[in-house]
This record gives C-alpha cells, structure tokens and sequence, in this order.
C-alpha cells in the first residue's frame, strides 16, 4: 500500500492511496480458496472445485467484496498510520472512469483513490484550577412554602353554580362563536368553554367583556388579537364574539388542613409543608446548578479559541437551523414575526452551532484527558428514567434504545457532559451567593438559549 499527501491545509487533508494489482490478487485467491469449501457446484466434490473455475463464476463479485474491504481497511490504516483524529467520516472518491475500473476488477490495473478529511484540532487545555464560579443560592423562607401551599390549595378550588353576576376568580360557562370582518375563523368557536375570569386565559378584552354577565345572557364582545399572537393569520386582527352565558359559578376552597393534605397523599398538614419545602429546595438548587454550568460554559467558551472542523460545524448548524425552521412552521410564523430577519437568524444560529462545536471538543478533551468514564449502569439508570416520561409507554421505549446502539450513545451525551462539568467544578473556585427567588428565576428564558451548548 502507497499512501501520498495531496493536501494538508488547516485541518483539511487529503490522501492517495495505491494498492497495488498483485496485492488485490493475493486476497481474491484467498477469498476464493475460502469460497472452494463453501459452495456446491454441480459435477465436483467439495472442496475440489479448481481455482479458475472459480474465479470465472464468482470473480467479479469476489473482486467487488475485496475492494470494498480493502478500501475499509487501508482507510482505517491510512489514517491510524498518520496518528490522526478525522472529525467525522473520511469522503472516500473512487475514479469514476468505467475503463479504468474495469481493468481494476480483471486484475490489470492497480487500485488507486482518495481519502479527504478534517481532523480533530489540537486543544490546550486552560488550567481549570484558575476558573472562578459564582453559584446563586436561595434560602426557603416561610413566604416561598406559603406560596408554594397557597398554589397547592388553589389548584385544588372547585366552582359551584350561582345565580348573581360574574365576578372576578368566577368560572364562567360558554357558548361562542368568532369573527372576524363578519366571518367565521378557524378555532374561534366552542361550546361548554369554561373560563375562570382573571386568569388570562383569553385574549386580552375577552374576559373583561365576560364580567358582569348572568346565566343565559347573551352579548357579543370585541376585542383585539396581539399583534405578537402565535397564530400569523390572526396577529394584529380585529374580532367579534357571540357569546351564549350556560353557567356562572362561584369558587369554592376546602379548608387547608390535615383532611386536604391527606387527600392530596399526606399524613399532615405539616408533613405537606415540609414536602412543599423539600420541592422548592431541589427546584431551587436544580435552576441554580442551571445557571452555574450555563456560567461555566461560558467560561469554557472564552478561555479556548482554535480552528474548528468546518465539517462539524455544518452538521450542527444544520440540525439547529432545521430545528427552527420546523417550528416557525408549526407555529405559522415567520423571521420578521420574531422581530429578525432570515439572514441575522442565520447569523446568530451559526454562532451558536461554532459555540456547541467548540465546547463539545474542549469538554471530549477533558474527559478524555482525565479519563472520565461512563458505566454501563449510569446508562441503563438514563434509559429508565427515559422510558418514565412516557407513561403507558415504557416497555416499547425501552425496547427500542435497547434495540437501537445510536439511540442509547444519545444518552450518554448528556451524562458525559454533566460528570465533566462536575470534575471542573471540583477543581475551579466556586463561591457563593444568596439571592432571592425572583432573582434566581430572572432572565432565565434569555439564558435558556443556550443550554444543551455541548
């Protein structure tokens, strides 16, 4: 085997490899001495069926499966040879001139083509003991459980029928029907619709237009979509409703005691309290562990700047950018509706993808350099607790990562990723700070954007 550099540019590379004719020749006579005492050809014995003979019935397609192993193997050799990292499967170019693969497969040519590849950069990696973190902590107060009872307690009202005027917290019953320039729109009309008046719940103006109404009433409200709303053929648009009144009902709260904590499966009033606080101490520290790895990345992505494989890039990009583009469309809007345009979108997503390029390698790196594993258990905890967030469905999603090796590498990645941001946190100076709960949750959808960086 030859192997000659034709480029070697940045991370770009380029090879020629040779194999000479007499070499194919070797492992053709080999598979075809194996193929000798497998087949059954009529009028010989087995394992008696001469070489030529053979080759005349099965050389074309002994040459085929021969080229195509030897092209795999002098690949992986090529590349182990030169003691390098490709970013993602080598392209393999294979002449396209039919004569000159024909004398290739009759053995009167030597095989020739290329490998062209990116590799993986070299990283130096910065000394993760120089790091400094800020972790935002949050004390659980007696004024965040009784937030948290009064939301448990809330979310437990029941309505009852009554006979006077809706009012503000009253659940009111609908018939409706929607227009807009005199007509009907689709998903503007229901029946049986309740609505609990200062929750929201409708578009702005609907609501107000409810309170005051008795059952059997009948009024036609107007009101006005935002010119944000999700639907674009809707957004900004003027509208008028029919409005039948069935039922206008008063709500109703159980006494918050022992008798409602243990219908809602607690011992105590008290037992609840302390599960209330329990919640908000693991909610609390799950968004500040958020945040901290979000500061860390950042981190990362600052202290490491070098070439990335343009490879690697696309294909990150170009997942992202079908991700969006897949729920623009669902959602019927467009770039200009978000307040961009498609270019600037573009723009901030390839950013985005060089940023997730750039830290996967660097945290691969770390955990490659600190040999940071993963155990068979880790994985299997991972696929549990993937197969629990489809209820009724658990037996068929676990079948199916058992079942698929790609599916189950997926969840690694995230396990991987949170073992090394837990080694570098040990190693780098974290302090920390109290916050209140407002501040801890402030700018989280801003933040948001950014996780699941590697």
């Amino acid at each position: 085997m030859e192997i000659t550099e034709i480029t070697s540019d940045g991370l770009k590379r380029e090879l020629k490899v040779t194999i000479g004719a007499s070499e194919l020749e070797k492992r053709v006579k080999a598979r075809l001495d194996e193929l000798k005492n497998q087949v059954n050809l009529k009028g010989f014995r087995p394992g008696k069926v001469p070489l030529n003979h053979l080759r005349k019935i099965y050389g074309r397609s002994v040459m085929a499966e021969v080229l195509e192993k030897t092209i795999s193997e002098s690949t992986q050799k090529a590349i182990s040879d030169r003691k390098e990292r490709p970013a993602l499967e080598p392209d393999i170019s294979v002449t396209e001139d039919k004569d000159e693969m024909e004398k290739v497969i009759a053995g009167n040519a030597d095989l020739a083509y290329t490998i062209s590849f990116e590799v993986l950069p070299e990283i130096e990696i910065t000394d993760l003991a120089k790091l400094k973190f800020e972790k935002l902590k949050v004390d659980v107060g007696e004024e965040e459980i009784e937030k948290g009872l009064k939301s448990i307690h809330e979310d437990a009202v029941t309505y009852a029928r009554k006979d006077g005027k809706a009012e503000d917290g009253d659940q009111v019953t609908i018939d409706y029907t929607g227009k807009i320039d005199g007509k009907e729109f689709d998903g503007g009309s229901a029946e049986d619709a309740p609505i609990v008046l200062g929750k929201g719940q409708f578009i702005p103006g609907f609501e107000e237009g409810l309170t005051g109404v008795k059952a059997g009433d009948k009024k036609v409200i107007d009101c006005k979509f935002p010119d944000e709303y999700l639907a674009k053929e809707l957004a900004g648009k003027n509208a008028r409703f029919d409005v039948t009144v069935k039922e206008v009902a008063a709500p109703e709260l159980v006494e918050l005691d022992d008798d409602f904590a243990k219908k809602i499966g607690f011992e105590t009033l008290a037992a609840l309290r302390e599960g209330v606080e329990a919640k908000l101490k693991e909610d609390f520290e799950a968004t500040s562990r958020a945040k901290l790895k979000r500061s860390l990345l950042d981190g990362l992505d600052e202290a490491h700047k070098f070439e990335l494989p343009a490879s690697l890039i696309d294909r990150e990009f170009g997942s992202v950018w079908q991700q969006v583009n897949s729920e623009l469309e669902k959602a019927g809007r467009s770039f200009e509706d978000e307040g961009t345009s498609e270019e600037k979108a573009r723009k901030e997503y390839q950013e985005l993808a060089e940023r997730r390029v750039r830290l996967g390698l660097v945290l691969s790196e770390i955990g490659e350099k600190n040999t940071i594993k993963i155990s068979d258990e880790e994985v299997h905890q991972a696929l549990i607790e993937r197969a629990q967030q489809f209820p009724g469905q658990e037996r068929e999603v676990y079948e199916y990562y058992q079942k698929n090796p790609e599916a189950r590498a997926e969840l690694r990645v995230p396990i991987f990723e949170n073992k090394v941001v837990d080694f570098i946190l040990e190693l780098a100076t974290v302090s920390e700070k109290k916050v209140t709960a407002k501040e801890l949750f402030e700018d989280g959808e801003k933040d948001g954007a950014k996780d699941a960086d590697a």
